[in-house]
């Protein structure tokens, strides 16, 4: 009986990057039968909270150079699915919220994602949620160190 291949350290790298590409080629195929990008799906899903977001963190939370996340609110902002307002407390910022149209679209979009989304199995979905969380917020702690 051969040995195991003994594990690459770079293996989780390319399982994740893998796992990564195969999920957003899926996703993005439920998002364009409605009309939407993954870009402007993971603007609407932070927003989707209904708090209003500086767009500092709108870029962050989905992964994008702040002028390219201007231009997309602007085009979020021009379908009527998104409103920009001045912070009430800091007047300098401004937040971005969903108007009731982008609700209405959010919640389109939320159920397609949802009923296209492939489970692993009863117990797994959550447990890769809890492994995935676990190891972000590991990155984190060690970019900071």
């Amino acid at each position: 009986m051969p040995s195991p291949t003994p594990r690459r350290p770079d293996d989780l790298a390319q399982l994740l990057t893998r796992a990564e590409r195969l999920a957003a080629r899926r996703l993005q195929g439920v998002l364009e039968a409605e009309g939407c990008s993954l870009d402007a799906w993971r603007v609407l899903a932070s927003l989707s909270d209904g708090e209003g977001h500086h767009m500092t963190g709108l870029a962050e939370a989905a992964f994008l150079p702040p002028p390219t996340l201007t231009k997309l609110v602007d085009q979020l902002v021009d379908k009527n699915l998104v409103h920009r307002r001045v912070d009430p407390f800091d007047r300098r910022r401004i937040l971005a919220h969903l108007t009731p149209r982008g609700q209405e679209y959010w919640q389109l979009l939320d159920r397609a994602v949802r009923a296209g989304r492939p489970s692993l199995g009863e117990g797994d979905d959550d447990l890769l949620r809890s492994l995935l969380d676990r190891l972000a917020a590991t990155l984190e702690d060690r970019a900071h160190v």
